[in-house]
Order: structure tokens, then C-alpha cells, then sequence
């Protein structure tokens, strides 16, 4: 299968209608929807759509099919996905992320290297995870963000999840680094407020970015800016070749 990376050869002639797979490193604030409609434009074909949502607030690899290939998308979405980021002890907030306010804060005096590694350790192989109220799960067709946002909260339902890696790799305190490969479906924004719960102080996610999906590496990945410029170009060209030909 041939996927389209920011390293394509420049004789490539992607057709967006039959079916591409890109691969993009989403931008912060964006959301995976933003970048979907940004290709769906660029490429003139309206069937586009992406293997995984990231937060707004998150960055990293976001694959994005067109035309035929959206039907493959389910075998991108169910591959195990790599994180780093960082998660910020002491404060916590509604969202487990940068998106809301603080809402508490506590001492992080008593916190050392040994409690966060065992802490880590109980997070490590398949585990339970009930999804955050701020996240685009459905409840009686309603999105749990919407009621979080009107400050109801409903009952969900625990899923499990694995993670096969979770290594610390800088602690900085009150700043936690760390990189974690997982099973889809997992919410680091969870791992990150539990992180805290477990230490007795709080925490939220601070900064997170995907790096892999399944073997496919952010480092390939196209930024959204430079793919739509490609696919500019392409478009001229082929739109300068028609005009050839029926010139001929």
C-alpha cells in the first residue's frame, strides 16, 4: 500500500478519487475534523477521512484517507499508538488538560522519584479505563463534552485498555515526561489525571503528541500547510496536461 509522506517522490501521481492514505502532523489547537476539511478542499474530493482523533490540544500523527481508501480506515484505527508528553503534577482540572481552568491545587513536597516509578508501574498491561466526561463518547446520542459542559455528569462504562510501555523519561517537577505506547480507544488525558490521583496531589495532561500509529512515524508525516500546497500543485499540473491534450 502506497501512503503518501511528505518524503513522496515527486513523479508520484496520487488519485484522491480512487483512494490515497496521508500522513499529517496535526498542528495544536486544530482539531482532527479542522484537518479533514482542509484536504477535503485541497484535494477536491469530498469522501476524506482520518484514523483517530487527537485533541485539539494535542499534536502529532493524524492518517487521513481519501476516495475508496476510507473504507480501510477501521484497520488504521485499531493499530497501537505512541505518545510523549507531559504530565504536570499539583493542579488538576475539569478536563484533565490545558482546555479548562484549574480547579484545585495541592503540595507536591512529599512526591519522589521512587513513588512516581511505582505509580507508573500500576499502569502497565491491561487495565481499566472509564472515558472523561470531556471527550466526543456518546451517551443516549449525546456527546459526554456537552453534558461536562453544562457541568452534568453521567455513567459511563469502564473499557480496558493496554499499555505496553510507559517509560518516564525526565522528571522535572512539577513536570512529569514521559513516553507510553497503547491500544486504541486509550485516553492519556485519564493516565495523567489518575497519575495524579494515585500520588495524592493531582495532575493534568500538560502536553501530548502521537509519534507513531501501528509502524507509521510522525517523522514522515506531512504538515498540513505543506500537504495542501502539494496537492495545489498537483492539481495545476494535471489541470496544465488536460489543457495539452485538448489542445493537441
Amino acid at each position: 500500500m502506497k501512503v503518501i509522506t511528505r518524503n513522496i517522490a515527486a513523479d508520484f501521481e496520487p488519485d484522491f478519487i480512487k483512494g490515497e492514505t496521508i500522513l499529517i502532523d496535526k498542528p495544536l489547537i486544530n482539531t482532527s475534523f479542522d484537518i479533514v476539511y482542509k484536504i477535503r478542499k485541497a484535494v477536491h474530493v469530498q469522501k476524506v477521512g482520518h484514523a483517530g482523533t487527537l485533541d485539539p490540544m494535542a499534536t502529532g500523527l493524524l492518517i487521513v484517507c481519501t476516495g475508496r481508501m476510507t473504507k480501510d480506515i477501521s484497520s488504521f484505527m485499531g493499530l497501537n499508538k505512541t505518545y510523549t508528553g507531559i504530565i504536570s503534577i499539583g493542579k488538576s482540572t475539569a478536563s484533565y488538560d490545558t482546555e479548562t481552568e484549574f480547579d484545585s491545587e495541592k503540595s507536591y513536597d512529599e512526591i519522589t522519584e521512587t513513588k512516581i516509578l511505582e505509580v507508573r508501574d500500576s499502569f502497565l498491561g491491561n487495565i481499566l479505563q472509564t472515558p472523561p466526561m470531556y471527550s466526543a463518547v456518546k451517551k443516549n446520542g449525546k456527546a459526554l463534552y456537552k453534558f461536562a459542559r453544562k457541568g452534568v455528569e453521567v455513567e459511563r462504562k469502564a473499557r480496558e485498555i493496554s499499555i505496553s510501555k510507559f517509560e518516564i523519561t525526565k522528571i522535572d517537577l512539577p513536570d512529569i515526561y514521559f513516553e507510553i505506547s497503547c491500544s486504541t480507544g486509550t485516553y492519556i488525558r485519564v493516565i495523567a489525571h489518575e497519575f495524579g490521583e494515585k500520588l495524592g496531589c493531582g495532575a493534568y495532561l500538560k502536553s501530548l503528541r502521537r509519534t507513531m500509529v501501528g509502524d507509521f512515524n510522525v517523522e514522515d508525516a506531512f504538515q498540513i500547510n505543506s500537504f495542501v500546497d502539494y496537492a495545489r500543485e498537483f492539481n495545476k499540473k494535471r489541470e496544465h496536461e488536460s489543457l495539452s491534450v485538448a489542445a493537441s
